[in-house]
């Protein structure tokens, strides 16, 4: 294929003819039904040539548009599933592949960032890319000293590009809001444009990789490769094998499935509290499963990639996150409405019923109620649509409820990795992490302030 498009009247055709494309299926599904086919029949086929168009024109677009279709693809699990079906296999593509950059690109790319002799730092490099995303792809290759490393290359034009496809998806928002059901898509369009210069940023990402591959070098359930070389443009790591998240939720045994779901929890609450970092993309791409955990080759440990987006928390999770969880599930109304207020989750024009907001949170919070909870796409689903259904008490309170900025990335991120586990369909110990890692969720003992006291 050509160069990433990165005119914007190329791009903006491609992406307008999106709606377009919608609209004349629906002309061509009503033909079918004339003649006599059933409703069904028809309906499944124009969702999967719906989703083919769709997932085509972003992957082959790669840059914001295919961003989109990421941070789309979490959410798969909420679709219902008469919908579900003809878009998971187009979704999945989208977490692992698209179209790669020419090489003639790609050695471009390399000899104006690392020098005319780029090819003697490397004892091996592969042109073929080993994976594509929507900003760059991967090669791998042999550093000079034995390593074998991934070598991340951006597309030329990416930021252009970017904030190109967001630009006009936005204004496609209303009609793209039918792949999520009662999803808000919008908002979610925004927070990726405001994200656009820190992925573009190889140096801030290298910082956030590092950090968190020394803070979990010898850790026995999360390997994060180390950095090796950063100039714009480029950034070169350590390899790591393994499976694919994508795979194994397509085809993974029950025990990996609960493996990874159990150490995508782990890694989701303990990150942001032993780096003060964030892990802000939870997409299935990002994420590995290779042998050799605590358990031996027959176990397994997690392998985090691409640390573009991350969210600053010099303090961890927010304590408020961990308060009002505890007190919501020792129904303690009053006090979770009231910190809610101070936190603005509630604006001071409005006035809600403690107990029914209560009653709102409860279904959402269960699987930090119980001992083990099973995540699947039903559950998924049901609370999809409880909170997006007009009739239902639910959706009228969530409406008067506000998110403050600083939770927003937080909310999604936690939104996006309980629709992976949906998709895993795993089974995980949540409320066992949370007590181990989010400030607040345990009661604070007496004794130790005590201990502070005596300390003083």
């Amino acid at each position: 294929m050509s160069d990433l498009p990165r005119k914007a009247v190329t791009r903006t055709a491609k992406l307008a003819a999106l709606p377009l494309g919608i609209a004349g299926r629906a002309t061509w599904g009503f033909g079918k039904r004339i003649v006599g086919e059933s409703a069904e029949l028809v309906g499944r086929e124009l969702q999967q040539r719906t989703a083919d168009q769709l997932f085509k024109v972003l992957g082959e677009l790669k840059g914001g548009a295919m961003k989109f279709g990421q941070a789309l693809s979490v959410f798969e699990s909420a679709l219902p599933e008469e919908v579900a079906g003809p878009y998971r296999a187009a979704l999945t593509k989208l977490q692992e592949a698209a179209p790669p950059m020419p090489t003639r690109t790609v050695h471009a790319v390399l000899e104006e960032r690392l020098g005319e002799g780029w090819h003697d730092l490397f004892l091996e490099f592969e042109d073929k890319p080993a994976a594509a995303a929507s900003i760059g792809q991967v090669h791998r290759g042999v550093w000079h000293d034995g390593r074998e490393v991934a070598v991340k290359v951006q597309y030329p034009g990416a930021g252009e590009a970017l904030l190109s496809d967001l630009n006009q998806l936005s204004r496609f928002s209303r009609l793209l809001g039918p792949l999520i059901p009662g999803m808000d898509i919008k908002p979610l369009i925004t927070e990726l444009k405001d994200r656009v210069s820190e992925e573009l940023d190889y140096g801030l990402e290298a910082q956030a990789q590092q950090a968190h591959a020394e803070e979990f070098a010898d850790d026995p359930d999360v390997i994060v490769p180390q950095v090796v070389h950063q100039s714009d443009q480029v950034l070169i790591t350590e390899w790591i094998d393994g499976i694919p998240l994508s795979e194994i939720i397509s085809d993974g045994s029950q025990e990996q499935r609960d493996r990874a779901g159990q150490l995508l929890a782990r890694f989701l609450f303990s990150g942001p509290a032993r780096t003060g970092l964030l892990h802000a993309d939870p997409h299935p791409g990002n994420f590995r499963l290779l042998p050799g955990g605590p358990d031996g080759e027959d176990d397994w440990r997690l392998g985090v990639l691409d640390f573009g987006t991350v969210d600053r928390l010099p303090g961890g999770l927010p304590s408020t996150i961990g308060e009002s969880l505890r007190m919501t599930l020792d129904g303690e109304a009053e006090a979770v409405y009231e910190l809610l207020c101070e936190e603005g989750f509630v604006k001071e024009t409005i006035e809600l019923d403690p107990e029914a907001v209560l009653d709102y949170l409860l279904p959402i919070i269960e699987p930090a109620e119980v001992e083990e909870f099973t995540f699947t796409r039903g559950w998924m689903r049901s609370q999809a649509a409880r909170v997006a259904d007009p009739r239902s008490p639910a959706y009228q309170l969530g409406k008067q409820l506000n998110l403050p900025p600083s939770y927003l990335l937080i909310h999604r991120v936690t939104l996006s990795t309980i629709g992976v586990l949906c998709q895993l369909g795993a089974t995980v110990r949540l409320r066992e992490e949370l007590e181990e890692w989010l400030p607040g969720f345990l009661p604070e003992d007496p004794a130790d302030g005590e201990e502070a006291v005596a300390e003083a």
